[in-house]
């Protein structure tokens, strides 16, 4: 008999092996190959003794979630293609995301692609993505007391527990998702272990909240990132050993972000994600205050984790702060679900 979370945690930990024997073997090849990262000047200065750190380590992750939600989901008799179009979205992103780590290495600074170049690729990745989901998406999904068929078009609304139909409009509003996690997680990459470790709780909890919700396949593979990440992690924590890049960041952000469109969780991980919210939102805040005072700065230094960073804490004392938030924040997505 298929049990989910017997499954999840089998996958979580195969993840967790793949990603922590590869990232291992990462280390040495990057350096040899001078593919490293180039901290920018602009930065926190504290922050410069990190140029020459090897980068693009997010490919351990994309590897050791895909191949262990595969085997196991072939194991358990659950793959779908409900299952594989979301790993298909964390490679494409995570394609962006090392076309621009290339880019910052071989030219040996760190601009990389610019704005325009990447949201134009994320746009048409998820473009593609929101015409599959908008068809194929949801399902037969717990809701209240009994259980609910969702069309492709309509959103799952916490608290109020119903589906809501958007029509035509649910395409743009799932680009719209996929672009914004995918940038937000990038933007939350931004000090040793940051990321992986925030991005390890929120999608375990994603995982447990697929289950809750009937879910089976797509739960495997929220377990396959999170382990990913916790292998990864092992090198990736203060001081870091490898970075995850944009490789990483980015794949993350689109993998997150499909797995939650095809259970219509998407509300629930902006929940317990609400660190990637409030990272995006500092950096909003920053732009648009400095310019609409000519030059003033709302924070010490955006993204957020940046200026509690400058504010004293130091970055052994941010990271577990903002790992501590996001458990917080997945307790509250919990109670919410159930609400």
């Amino acid at each position: 008999m298929f049990t989910p979370l017997k499954y999840v945690v089998i996958t979580l930990v195969v993840a967790w092996v793949i990603s922590a024997l590869i990232t291992g073997r990462l280390i040495p090849f990057f350096k040899k190959k001078q593919l490293q990262q180039y901290v920018r000047e602009l930065g926190p200065q504290a922050h410069l003794h990190k140029t020459g750190t090897p980068s693009m380590g997010g490919i351990a992750i994309i590897i050791g979630a895909i191949v262990a939600s595969v085997i196991v989901s072939i194991v358990a008799g659950s793959i779908s293609l409900n299952v594989l179009v979301p790993m298909i979205m964390m490679v494409l992103f995570g394609l962006i995301g090392f076309i621009d780590d290339y880019e910052k290495a071989i030219k040996k600074n760190n601009l990389g692609l610019n704005a325009k170049q990447k949201i134009v690729m994320q746009f048409g990745f998820s473009l593609a993505f929101a015409l599959y989901a908008s068809k194929f998406s949801g399902g037969l999904m717990a809701m209240g007391d009994g259980f609910a068929v969702s069309s492709g078009t309509e959103i799952w609304i916490p608290l109020f527990d119903v589906y809501l139909e958007l029509g035509i409009l649910y395409i743009p509003f799932i680009v719209f998702v996929m672009v914004a996690m995918s940038n937000a997680v990038n933007l939350t990459d931004g000090l040793d272990g940051l990321a992986s470790g925030v991005t390890t709780l929120v999608a375990f909890f994603m995982a447990v909240a697929g289950m809750a919700f009937g879910y089976t396949a797509e739960v495997l593979f929220f377990g396959g990132i999170a382990g990913g990440c916790l292998g990864f992690l092992m090198y990736n924590k203060n001081p870091a050993k490898i970075f995850m890049g944009d490789t990483g960041s980015m794949a993350l952000g689109g993998a997150l972000a499909a797995g939650a469109v095809m259970m219509k969780l998407e509300f629930l991980l902006a929940i317990a994600g609400l660190v990637y919210v409030l990272e995006t939102l500092s950096v909003i805040i920053q732009v648009g205050y400095f310019k609409a005072t000519g030059g003033k700065r709302f924070f010490k230094m955006a993204p957020l984790h940046h200026h509690f960073e400058l504010s004293g804490l130091g970055e052994r004392k941010v990271v577990p702060m903002f790992w501590a938030m996001t458990l917080g924040f997945c307790l509250l997505a919990t109670l919410i679900m159930y609400i």
